[in-house]
């Protein structure tokens, strides 16, 4: 007979961002007349620049030709997007990688999760703490999370690196050695980022106890202060302990469009649970040449552009205008009285909600200003007490949120 995964069931209460819908829905439902301004889920709203735009018209028109057609795409992405990225993201930035370090997805959510199928079954992780759900949520359901405490605030088999507002949001090294650790920077849900040397204890850290790090850098894009990192391989040794993920969901606008790139570096190579030394590489290859048949070659096309000088240009400027609205409302709120971070380096802006209670918070946004957000506490036990707000609705809608706030309702 059929048996279920189990794990599944050991999941605390419902995914964040569904629970945050799922409320907003209900309230839109009972108050149609609400004008609702929604800086909850981190989805965009400035469409594809003109270079995406027309390189994919170009495709399209490429593939109603059979002397043009293309049908599977290669397993790993078009040399001409991997050059691209290669060149602009990481040769540009003084950093060696090869072609076939380089795998083109359809995301980094997915690519997120699916790297744990590389991980033996007791596999040791820990995250920092507020956390993007994906990374907590997809281990338990693999069985590396255990049952849910309560009292801890988190699931028992998991190591957590709380990050405070005393220690800036940037978590201590884990107190217990974990196999796989978890890093993203610029952070989601606080907006935070790391220097260099900041960044080269976690490096340091994990060379000297065999741990690999999975660093999400979804967002380096938005990063203007010239000290901090765009890539984990700036830190000599990076190479031997990291695998890292880039999306252009936030930095082209691709949310519904889909590209993303995953690097694993020949240079990491481990113990598999045989006690054969193999190259991570090696493996991820594998599993994507087994499990996915590569992102449509219109979407490539699109995202080559977005590499382009004029597509970067265009590119820079959508990202400039939703810093311009995370300077709003980070200035925003600090005139209505609330302590912020964030803002700077990161579309998101982490406020302290007062009194603590970050889902109450959360209806009263909701209720007296008709303003989503996120709550803290959906990113974890140490989130409670601080809201996430997104800097990607409209400019006029952003503007009209604050002053909601700065008046006290709407």
């Amino acid at each position: 007979m059929f048996t279920a995964n189990g794990y599944y069931s050991q999941l605390h209460g419902n995914y964040l961002f569904y629970e945050v819908g799922r409320r907003a829905a209900t309230f839109a439902e009972a108050h149609p007349e609400a004008e609702l301004i929604r800086m909850g889920i981190g989805d965009v709203t400035r469409p594809l620049v003109p270079a995406v735009i027309e390189a994919m018209h170009k495709a399209v028109d490429e593939m109603s030709h059979a002397e043009t057609f293309h049908g599977y795409s290669p397993a790993f992405g078009y040399d001409f997007l991997r050059q691209a990225i290669l060149e602009r993201d990481y040769t540009a930035r003084g950093i060696s990688l090869d072609l076939d370090e380089i795998f083109v997805s359809d995301g980094a959510k997915c690519d997120v999760a699916n790297i744990q199928e590389l991980f033996s079954p007791d596999t040791v992780v820990a995250v920092m703490d507020p956390v993007y759900p994906v990374y907590v949520d997809t281990n338990v359901m693999s069985g590396r999370g255990g049952a849910f405490d309560e009292k801890k605030g988190g699931y028992e088999k998991i190591i957590y690196m709380p990050g405070s507002e005393q220690n800036g949001f940037v978590a201590d090294l884990p107190q217990k050695r974990p196999d796989v650790m978890y890093l993203c920077f610029p952070n989601n849900p606080t907006g935070v980022t790391l220097s260099k040397e900041q960044l080269k204890r976690f490096v340091d850290y994990a060379r000297k106890n065999g741990t690999l790090i999975l660093y999400d850098s979804a967002y380096e894009s938005y990063i203007s202060e010239p000290d901090k990192p765009h890539s984990i391989y700036e830190v000599e040794g990076a190479k031997e302990c990291a695998i890292e993920f880039r999306s252009m969901s936030k930095t082209a606008g691709f949310t519904g469009t889909r590209c993303a790139f995953t690097v694993v570096p020949e240079a990491l190579t481990v113990k598999d649970s045989f006690g054969n030394t193999v190259h991570l590489r090696d493996l991820w290859a594998r599993r994507v040449s087994t499990k996915f048949n590569g992102v449509a070659y219109i979407t490539q096309r699109g995202a080559a552009a977005a590499y382009g000088k004029t597509g970067q240009d265009q590119i820079m400027g959508v990202v400039a205008d939703y810093m311009e609205n995370a300077r709003i409302i980070r200035e925003g709120l600090q005139k209505a009285g609330y302590t912020v971070f964030g803002g700077v380096n990161a579309p998101y802006i982490w406020l302290k909600v007062p009194g603590g209670d970050s889902w109450k918070f959360f209806d009263e946004l909701l209720k007296n200003y008709h303003i989503i957000g996120t709550p803290g506490e959906g990113f974890g036990a140490a989130g409670e007490g601080f809201f996430r707000m997104t800097a990607f609705a409209t400019r006029e809608s952003t503007i009209e949120a604050m002053e909601r706030i700065q008046k006290g309702g709407v």
